[in-house]
């Protein structure tokens, strides 16, 4: 174990070094002067789904002609073309990244910034000296518990976001809308949702290569397919309503976003099955993919799953992520994710309890392989005309992390690269 790991173990660490943060904080910001002040800031925060929703109100901010900056786990830009790969495993960056980051879209003119926000970020000041014009709240499970300790905290980390925002867009179908909704004193808040809310979806399309659905007088149409691409296309449409876009700047913007890497993303090389990359890393997450493509019981389709744990996270989510894999999939394979310096086989073993809880039997339709580029390869040769395979967990990112350090690795080249030597 690093030394590293070792001083993050000390009991109450993470409190004793808030101050230390809170400085650094402080520091970046005035080294950079500020540059949040110059921008109107929409603030986007939630357990998933953030990143996607941050990819959308983007896209319909540039499509109406206002110049946006993008900060996000999956790239960063100072306007509408000039997007960058985001190489850290970090969602919001660390204070001297992310101000002079912010410094480079403000000089660029920018009139918006979309930022992702963790409770990590909240908890450690990161976003201090940031203005929140809107903030939005797509969804809240359990995650990050390793950090946060409590479900409470966690919760309570993510409404530091709300407190310091002018405005907010809440997701009204979410258990914990109401606890965010308290933190505006003026009631300035729209809320989305497709059973409550004041902005509603009705007559509801999930298609393969997006979803349709009204809102009002709107006709919405995404190119990202998933239930849960409906509530986050929702949350983009309270914040253009909430900027003052029209309701045709509104469809225009959302359905001009093709694709965002790692979400979602379909694979096609020429095989005569289907292939999806995506970023599920957490139960809630899995469930969500899962449903959104449909249960293995459709006639002559299986669906194969690649999924592994990330080490020094919270071990309490890996025996359910199994569970659920060994529920919903036909052929389960797992892997390795980042695992620092914790033993992958130990991490693998939680997955296996879970999945065989299931009903899954080692060596018929599961399977441990902790080599990833193996692991993928293996379900790539396993599948059949007409099967769906799954690759989850790490999406977009372009290294994986092992004991000693990090090795480039990014699963969808690696998918693409094996499926034109098969083919």
């Amino acid at each position: 174990m690093s030394l590293k790991s070792k001083v993050e173990k000390v009991p109450g660490y993470n409190s004793l070094v808030k101050p230390v943060h809170f400085w650094q904080a402080v520091m970046a910001a005035k080294k950079y002067n500020f540059p949040a002040k110059k921008l109107r800031v929409i603030a986007v925060t939630g357990t998933n789904g953030k990143t996607t929703t941050c990819f959308m109100i983007w896209k319909m901010l540039n499509t109406a002609g206002h110049r946006t900056g993008l900060l996000t786990t999956v790239g960063w830009a100072t306007g509408a073309d000039d997007l960058h790969q985001q190489m850290e495993h970090m969602t919001t960056e660390r204070v001297e990244v992310l101000n002079e980051r912010m410094r480079k879209i403000a000089d660029a003119g920018a009139e918006y910034l979309v930022l992702e926000v963790t409770s990590h970020a909240l908890s450690q000041s990161r976003i201090f000296g940031v203005p929140v014009e809107v903030a939005v709240f797509t969804n809240l499970t359990h995650e990050h518990l390793d950090y946060h300790k409590t479900f409470r905290n966690y919760r309570a980390a993510k409404a530091k976001l709300f407190k310091k925002s002018r405005y907010g867009v809440v997701n009204a179908d979410d258990l914990n809308a109401r606890y965010f909704v308290k933190y505006y004193a003026s009631g300035d808040i729209k809320t989305y949702g497709i059973e409550r809310g004041d902005l509603r979806a009705t007559d509801i399309k999930l298609k393969s290569t997006g979803v349709e659905y009204a809102c009002g007088d709107m006709k919405i149409k995404t190119r990202i397919p998933g239930k849960f691409n409906v509530y986050n296309s929702l949350a983009a449409v309270g914040v253009g309503q909430r900027v003052g876009l029209s309701a045709q700047e509104i469809e225009s913007g959302l359905g001009a976003l093709e694709s965002v890497e790692g979400r979602m993303t379909r694979i096609v090389e020429g095989q005569d099955f289907e292939v999806i990359v995506d970023y599920a890393h957490q139960p809630d997450a899995l469930e969500k993919v899962f449903a959104s493509v449909g249960h293995s019981v459709e006639e002559n389709r299986r669906i194969i799953a690649v999924h592994g744990g990330a080490g020094r996270r919270d071990p309490s989510t890996r025996e359910p992520r199994g569970e659920i894999l060994g529920r919903e999939s036909d052929v389960v394979i797992i892997t390795e994710d980042d695992s620092r310096d914790e033993d992958p086989r130990e991490i693998a073993q939680r997955f296996l309890d879970g999945a065989e809880r299931a009903g899954k039997t080692l060596g018929k339709d599961l399977y441990v392989e902790l080599d990833r580029r193996k692991a993928i390869e293996l379900a790539l040769k396993l599948a059949r005309k007409g099967d769906l395979v799954l690759v989850l967990g790490k999406g977009h990112e372009k290294t994986i992390l092992r004991k000693d350090g990090p090795h480039e690795f990014e699963d969808i080249g690696v998918v693409r690269e094996i499926l034109r030597e098969m083919i």
